[in-house]
């Protein structure tokens, strides 16, 4: 879509803050008015808006897909999202690891072992770990914990929540980074130590470098977005 607008800003309008393109307000692909939590986010999404070039790229913009996201799709049905986000717990990243080699053991361990003891003393969840791929059962309690958890946010950080949640793969490393145990860097570089760990080994990929960039930069628009919540 080619930009349409000279200038995007953040105002009031109609009782809250929201994105004005010319002074005209953004809606969602479902046409409701893009009413965000805090003028700061809407300054931030504005800030989006006014970044892109003569065509418009929804990819460039996370920060306003998870707006419309939290409006459209996660506030009709928010309990469904929530299970649906802490249902990751079942089959969590975190919780599978390599049996060889040592040294990538070690790295899953350094970067993984201490999210699931952040996760144990923060809610009482203690999820088991084992070798290789075949699943096996989480604790009940600890999955109760966790969807409980999942179901104590809103419409708008759980759109944050379940973007971190689906870029990572866990719902672990989502939680860590919405209660600041970690931020977006950190966040990427345990959702890709497995991927970080074979160019270390084997050399660079340019593709794989280019997606492990865009990974980041994702994270760390879910981390501003929560932020400015």
């Amino acid at each position: 879509m080619k930009r349409f607008y000279k200038n995007a800003a953040a105002a009031e309008f109609e009782g809250a803050p929201a994105v004005l393109l010319d002074g005209k307000p953004v809606r969602t692909p479902k046409r409701l008015l893009l009413h965000l939590p805090t003028l700061g986010l809407a300054d931030a999404i504005a800030g989006e808006w006014n970044s892109q070039q003569d065509e418009i790229r929804p990819a460039d913009m996370p920060m306003t897909q998870m707006a419309t996201t939290a409006l459209d799709r996660i506030a009709p049905q928010i309990g469904a999202v929530a299970a649906e986000v802490a249902r990751f717990a079942e089959t969590d990243l975190v919780c599978y690891r390599a049996e060889t080699p040592e040294s990538l053991v070690e790295v899953q361990h350094a970067a993984w072992s201490p999210l699931l003891q952040w996760l144990e003393a923060e809610l009482d969840a203690r999820l088991m770990v084992t070798t290789g791929i075949q699943p096996i059962p989480q604790p009940a309690d600890a999955i109760a914990r966790v969807q409980n958890a999942v179901a104590r946010y809103e419409a708008f950080p759980l759109a944050a929540l379940s973007t971190a949640t689906a870029i990572t793969g866990s719902v672990v490393i989502a939680l860590a980074l919405a209660h600041q145990r970690i931020d977006g860097d950190a966040a990427a570089n345990a959702a890709h130590v497995d991927e970080v760990f074979q160019m270390q080994r084997w050399g660079a990929d340019p593709e794989a470098e280019a997606n492990l960039r865009r990974i980041r930069t994702e994270l760390q628009a879910v981390e501003r977005f929560l932020a400015l919540l």
